[in-house]
């Protein structure tokens, strides 16, 4: 299959009506072309391996290419992913390219937790680029949000605490949410002592008070702390 061929079969699977929606919700510079990810994903396990390895050798345009050429590193052995990881993280430039990328890499990861903190994701949390720093902190929600690794994440949100991007500070928000979801009590405790700013603490209790998953109780304390 050429590239033009791949494109031509994602443009098959196109709706103009879900274009436009994507193209409100998802801020980018990237042309859509109105694919639902489901279905990108379904082409994407149909493919050979040499078609998989001729969409990595093409920089892809349309927002779907972007998120097939993800699903494509994400379903690589570890080792092999990490060949190609970063220059992933070169072509996001929205929320959605980088969530979806960063959670469909859990089960390459799972096994190599450590090894894959040290040697990307850390190095995310310090780039310079919006998305870079948003893909560390969504890797750490997707895979890191266990008792072991808890003090760790509460130090990197407040290493990232002056960043004031707004999809780094939603980011946060959410991986703190998480945390206390999990961990009530720590996370509590986090929040008691944390030096966040205003904006990224109230939406971090704003995010944990609409879970289903905290009690009645826990969201009336949450919600006294409120700055």
């Amino acid at each position: 299959m050429s590239y033009a061929e791949f494109r031509s079969k994602l443009a098959a699977e196109s709706e103009e009506e879900y274009r436009e929606f994507s193209m409100k919700g998802i801020p980018s510079d990237r042309p859509f072309v109105g694919v639902r990810i489901p279905k990108i994903r379904k082409i994407v396990t149909e493919l050979p391996s040499e078609d998989k390895e001729m969409i990595l050798g093409t920089a892809p345009i349309a927002i779907e290419e972007v998120l097939a050429r993800g699903m494509v590193i994400a379903g690589m052995q570890y080792s092999k992913m990490l060949e190609y990881f970063d220059s992933q993280i070169d072509y996001i430039d929205n929320w959605c390219t980088c969530d979806i990328f960063c959670s469909a890499l859990r089960s390459a990861t799972k096994k190599h937790k450590e090894d894959f903190l040290t040697r990307k994701v850390e190095k995310l949390l310090l780039d310079k680029r919006e998305f870079a720093v948003r893909a560390g902190i969504v890797l750490l929600k997707t895979g890191y949000v266990e008792f072991d690794y808890l003090f760790m994440i509460f130090d990197r949100v407040e290493r990232l605490a002056g960043r004031e991007e707004y999809y780094i500070k939603m980011a946060l928000a959410w991986l703190v949410a998480e945390c206390f979801i999990k961990y009530p009590d720590e996370t509590l405790g986090f929040l008691q002592a944390t030096k966040l700013p205003k904006w990224t603490y109230n939406k971090a209790i704003s995010k944990i008070c609409d879970s289903f998953r905290v009690t009645p109780g826990q969201k009336n304390i949450l919600r006294a702390l409120r700055k």
